[in-house]
């Protein structure tokens, strides 16, 4: 008979939910996580791979440092290798006038504890030699890196079930309410009950946030990713763009196998009901021309396989954290905009920081489900 009755209940098993659960453990308390699919079946498992800081929102780098601490011990926590390498993360400019704007982050950023280098045009070429021709200067993470989205939410979810969580899969959460002192989630396999509950459900999150009275602007959206044929690795670092032009925008990265995943130029919608997004073909010609542009010796290669998955993205561009702001008991996590890879084990620890003890040593209040309501949203 699985358990019923826990401290709290968690809804989403990506790498946010999942990692959450294992924290939460780590502090004693009793866990009991939904997954109304696979654990890290949906965003978690088909995206990027990208665990970069650089390129954030300023006031986000706390979190993605404590982030960043956790990455490097994943194995020591859950006694998984999730593949994180850390081969650090260049982002390129195009033009002279985007050195200033990534001069200026790097500047800004070294007050957040995240130390970039600025790589002009030859010494970039130097360091670099598969860059392509048009980049006029580069910044450089170097403990940056990339990992395994397939493995890092599976990860957190084992070991939270090795240290007592109990971990439920295809368990579609149907309603979720707060009757007396307990939130009462109705599902298919039964009822569980918590005196805290903490909504990690991706791009689905702003359904039972809006069910609590707190509507929120998210969208859901596909992004488009790919990966090539096996070839002789070369690139070593994750490799992005700093440009404020949307059809620029493009990222990659190498695996030691030798096979190139990309991703960028633009999303496509999605739609909730159908539980997944699609790969549009429109998307792979626009994408080969800003891959090559990047490096362009990958124009020898095939493209073997595409791929999407549900995203969650704000009005602002920002995710939403903390508490709810109507609800005694009621936590959130979701709607990291494509963004939150790098951050989930990061926001697993802070939500089970937070609701273990009532605060968080990690500054998120950009991140409250208030500011919508202050808009009037």
């Amino acid at each position: 008979m699985k358990n019923r009755q826990a401290d709290v209940l968690i809804v989403g098993g990506g790498l946010v939910g999942s990692a959450a659960a294992f924290f939460l453990r780590q502090r004693g308390r009793s866990v009991i996580l939904l997954e109304r699919f696979l654990v890290g079946q949906q965003a978690s498992g088909t995206n990027f791979g990208n665990v970069r800081r650089q390129g954030r929102y300023l006031r986000q780098l706390p979190l993605a440092n404590r982030s960043r601490e956790i990455w490097e011990n994943i194995p020591k926590l859950t006694g998984s290798d999730v593949e994180f390498l850390q081969v650090g993360h260049i982002r390129f400019a195009w033009r002279d006038e985007q050195i200033a704007a990534i001069e200026d982050y790097a500047r800004n950023a070294s007050e957040f504890g995240l130390d970039l280098e600025i790589i002009g045009k030859a010494a970039l070429r130097a360091r670099f030699p598969f860059s392509g021709d048009e980049a006029v200067a580069g910044s450089f993470s170097p403990l940056d890196g990339h990992a395994n989205p397939r493995l890092a939410a599976p990860a957190f979810a084992r070991a939270a079930r090795r240290d007592g969580a109990t971990v439920i899969e295809n368990c579609e959460v149907l309603s979720l309410e707060k009757v007396g002192d307990d939130f009462v989630a109705q599902t298919a396999q039964g009822e569980f009950r918590a005196p805290s509950v903490l909504v990690a459900s991706g791009a689905w999150g702003g359904r039972l946030s809006e069910a609590f009275g707190e509507t929120v602007p998210i969208t859901p959206g596909g992004p488009q990713m790919g990966v090539t044929e096996p070839a002789p690795y070369f690139i070593k670092p994750v490799v992005g763009v700093s440009t404020k032009r949307p059809e620029e925008v493009m990222y990659l990265r190498q695996i030691p196998r030798g096979n190139v995943i990309f991703g960028g130029v633009k999303r496509r919608p999605a739609a909730l009901d159908e539980q997944r997004a699609k790969y549009s073909p429109a998307c792979l010609l626009p994408q080969f021309a800003q891959l090559t542009r990047l490096v362009p010796a990958l124009k020898h290669l095939k493209i073997i396989r595409t791929w999407s998955g549900v995203e969650g993205y704000m009005s602002d561009d920002l995710p939403i954290m903390g508490r709810s702001g109507r609800v005694s008991g009621l936590y959130y996590a979701f709607g990291f905009c494509g963004h939150g890879f790098q951050l989930g084990p990061g926001v697993g620890d802070v939500m089970a920081e937070l609701i273990d003890t009532g605060s968080t040593r990690t500054p998120i209040e950009d991140f409250c489900i208030q500011r919508f309501a202050a808009k009037g949203s």
